[in-house]
């Protein structure tokens, strides 16, 4: 079981251990400083954290001691007189980078390559360890680029990677309000996916168009890497087949909206989400905190509140602030008002760790 967690907050990265039958902040890094995301690489052990520093831009830092030490990496830039769709019949603006907001390591055989997401819109492959990127231009130079927008931002970004085990060429991402868009020549061809998704904020002739679906986040099952889960705008959807054809899983309780999901390693039928009301009213249904347990591919959801905030709550969970360890027991969720959650049994149960933390916006499992 993984004993340790990263948590990137508004105002830094704190390291959040296990010890004996509770959970401890151990260290701060950054403190103070706005770090997005942080990422944990399983091939050395290695830690990368993202800060979004407003004025003095974002960085890309790199610990290969666990936290103990922090160095420089650089950051994805864009070509010069790139520019990216602004929406609204609005003309394009310049690229230029917001925000890291997914990363995700190569295979074992790949030592130095990793892949990040990026806020606007942009796929970059760094085969060196974030010392140098380069921009994937496949998915870069598509035409339907043009039609994605923000959702929630001003710009659209990719914030979901997900890498096939079996064949490191493979991998599938997700855009907000872009879609989703598979390769398996390692970033060279892209084929949009998506069939069966729906954005009922569009035109009814754009409704079920695969280009502009605001997928909040996707995720894959380790051990059935074709089966993956979407906490979409409208609702919940999986897929069996890689990402091509996806079926909206309408029995999400007590709502279909929300932004984090997380997938059991081993059982593809058992997903976890934390609902939310939507679009205008972004809070817990109800004011109470729970979250949604699927363990039949979505037929019945089980509502989970045992230890969770049940009244005047109004935590809200973003995307990547919700995870599960590599056994698929232990689970853990941060929010927005600085709550932090861990379960050691599935999500049956669960505890708050006695900290008042900043907004969360990410949380990622480490084996120690």
């Amino acid at each position: 079981m993984a004993d340790r967690l990263l948590i990137s907050t508004r105002k830094g990265l704190f390291t959040v251990d296990r010890q004996r039958t509770e959970w401890r902040v151990e260290r701060v890094a950054f403190f103070g400083e706005n770090v997005s995301l942080a990422h944990a690489d399983p091939r050395d052990g290695g830690w990368y954290a993202a800060l979004d520093l407003g004025h003095f831009g974002v960085k890309l830092k790199f610990s290969p001691d666990a936290g103990a030490s922090w160095e420089e990496r650089a950051v994805p830039a864009y070509p010069e007189g790139a520019t990216i769709a602004t929406g609204d019949g609005k003309p394009p603006s310049p690229a230029t980078l917001k925000r890291i907001w997914a990363m995700e390591s190569g295979s074992a055989d790949q030592p130095g390559r990793l892949w990040v997401g990026t806020l606007p819109g942009g796929l970059f492959r760094s085969d060196d360890g974030g010392r140098s990127w380069d921009l994937v231009r496949g998915l870069w130079d598509r035409p339907e680029r043009a039609a994605w927008f923000g959702g929630g931002a001003d710009h659209p970004g990719i914030h979901s990677i997900c890498r096939d085990p079996r064949d490191p060429e493979t991998l599938r991402i997700a855009v907000s309000s872009g879609g989703v868009w598979l390769t398996a020549d390692d970033g060279a061809t892209w084929q949009l996916g998506g069939q069966g998704l729906f954005a009922e904020y569009m035109p009814p002739d754009r409704r079920g168009d695969p280009a502009v679906q605001d997928v909040h986040l996707m995720m894959q099952c380790r051990s059935s890497p074709d089966r993956l889960w979407v906490q979409h705008h409208n609702g919940v959807f999986r897929s069996t087949d890689g990402g091509m054809q996806w079926e909206h899983v309408p029995t999400a309780a007590p709502s279909g909206f929300g932004f984090g999901v997380a997938v059991h390693p081993a059982d593809p039928d058992t997903a976890w989400f934390v609902p939310a009301v939507k679009d205008e009213c972004r809070v817990p249904a109800g004011g109470q905190v729970v979250v949604s347990r699927t363990r039949d591919g979505g037929a019945t959801f089980e509502v989970l509140r045992d230890g969770l905030p049940q009244e005047h709550a109004y935590d809200l969970v973003y995307r990547h602030a919700l995870a599960v360890d590599e056994t698929g027991d232990r689970l853990a969720f941060g929010s927005t008002t600085g709550g932090l959650w861990i379960s050691e049994d599935g999500g049956d149960h669960w505890a708050a760790v006695r900290a008042r933390l900043p907004p969360v916006y990410a949380v990622t499992f480490v084996s120690r």
